[in-house]
């Protein structure tokens, strides 16, 4: 043993399972398995600046004669570029990314909506309060950051519930198909990020409405 790979995981895309694989010479191989009677299939990654079409024809060369095939015989064997099914892959996964996304961007607006709501309907409620720390002092500064503050807390409950709900999900899927579905850490932070930038948004008027307010006038108000 001269190394052991980096663990890469299993995905939809990852079609080799490298973790559980030993990588080893040809001649090594069919001395200590006897490949006669099996169908093996080999990976081979051209060096940078290598076409695909060159090393084809390379490899086409290298296999025929090792199975010394004469000129006149057809190839009993097949290459298949995996490139065409990665790109195909790809793009499908764009597609999906794609379509999270308009998803997502409309989830946002409909929940940055009805925070607003919920803020507008607090403050109105609270107006008499609101006056009173006013007329003690409070300034608009604290009125407006006690708002946003709220309002941020509000998004990123609703945040974590969200993401308890993936959690639960991604452990279902995972009993489920041959491969484990986690939740990366970078897209919890991006999640929780994006609750706070909403909140704060969803907020800023109300709580600009709030800390504008005529201290006499908020106090009356019932």
């Amino acid at each position: 043993i001269v190394g052991v790979l980096k663990k890469q995981g299993q995905s939809l895309v990852n079609i080799f399972d490298f973790d559980n694989a030993a990588i080893t010479s040809y001649q090594y191989f069919t001395s200590i398995y006897q490949a006669d009677n099996s169908r093996p299939s080999i990976l081979i990654q051209g060096k940078e600046g290598v076409s695909t079409k060159a090393l084809q024809d390379e490899l086409t060369g290298v296999v025929r004669q090792i199975r010394r095939l004469s000129p006149s015989t057809e190839d009993n064997f097949s290459l298949n570029d995996i490139s065409s099914f990665a790109d195909s892959t790809e793009s499908l996964f764009t597609n999906i990314n794609i379509g999270g996304w308009v998803i997502a961007g409309f989830s946002l607006l409909v929940g940055g909506f009805g925070v607003a709501n919920i803020m507008f309907v607090t403050v109105r409620e609270r107006t008499s309060q609101i006056g009173l720390k006013k007329a003690i002092g409070a300034k608009r500064r604290t009125i407006l950051t006690e708002f946003l503050l709220e309002s941020a807390f509000l998004c990123i409950i609703g945040g974590l519930v969200g993401l308890a709900f993936v959690w639960i999900l991604t452990k279902i899927l995972s009993t489920i198909l041959p491969f484990p579905i986690f939740i990366a850490p970078n897209i919890i932070f991006l999640a929780l990020s994006l609750c706070i930038v909403l909140g704060v948004l969803s907020g800023i008027i109300p709580a600009s409405i709030a800390a504008k307010m005529d201290p006499v006038v908020a106090i009356r108000t019932k």
